[in-house]
């Protein structure tokens, strides 16, 4: 596979083209609304498991989210508001990947064992001391690309994991998947905490290195 920064189907485009950027910050209110409603849900009832049973496996068994943190004001309105949004979410998603798969920026972006797996060791090891220096990287370094191809399998799991909870007797098949209604509702807020996670990790890496969102407002230079 060619290195992406040398890539001749990248000439004379943005590091971070227009339809990526737009995707990218409405993805912001979005999933603070979508993430703030789903804790007023939880609100209502913050036990995860059969029947009120806990499950052992969830971190977070009747954990209240601070009233802050929600978001529609009661069960009902919060549950309107989750539901809506959540269209608009996955549309902007959806437009996202189209747009990575026919402009081939997938490439570029996108973890590939054969190329990044090795950079990505490395860089782990940079970042907790383990190494001296950073491996050479092209667009993204290993690390960068594990971290953003894991957050959108996190990504389809919330997705489904939620239409499971939507619709559980019309989706009986895809909560089966899942484990059952209550099952996926706990998957469902553990990939929220991971994706809140991630959010974290990123915000403070954008803090180290601001040149990226920079790059993220302006498109950055042309390849």
């Amino acid at each position: 596979m060619p290195d992406a920064s040398t890539d001749p189907r990248f000439g004379g485009r943005p590091a971070q083209p227009l339809l990526i950027r737009l995707s990218h910050w409405i993805n912001v209110p979005l999933l603070l609304l979508m993430a703030g409603s789903g804790l007023q849900i939880l609100w209502a009832y913050p036990a995860l498991g059969p029947r009120g049973a806990p499950y052992w496996w969830y971190p977070f068994q009747g954990v209240v989210p601070p009233r802050w943190a929600t978001f529609g004001g009661w069960l009902a309105g919060a549950r309107h508001w989750h539901f809506a949004i959540a269209w608009f979410l996955i549309l902007n998603g959806l437009i996202y990947l189209l747009y990575l798969l026919a402009s081939g920026e997938w490439r570029r972006r996108m973890f590939v064992w054969s190329r990044d797996a090795g950079g990505a060791v490395m860089m782990l090891a940079y970042y907790l001391r383990m190494r001296r220096q950073a491996p050479a990287s092209d667009f993204y370094n290993g690390l960068q690309r594990l971290a953003y191809s894991g957050v959108l399998v996190l990504a389809v799991a919330e997705v489904l994991s939620g239409l499971a909870i939507y619709k559980p007797l019309q989706l009986w098949w895809l909560a089966a998947i899942f484990g059952g209604y209550d099952c996926a509702r706990a998957v469902h807020l553990s990939v929220l905490a991971l994706i809140v996670c991630f959010a974290i990790v990123h915000l403070l890496l954008v803090a180290l290195h601001p040149r990226t969102l920079v790059q993220m407002i302006t498109g950055g230079g042309r390849g």
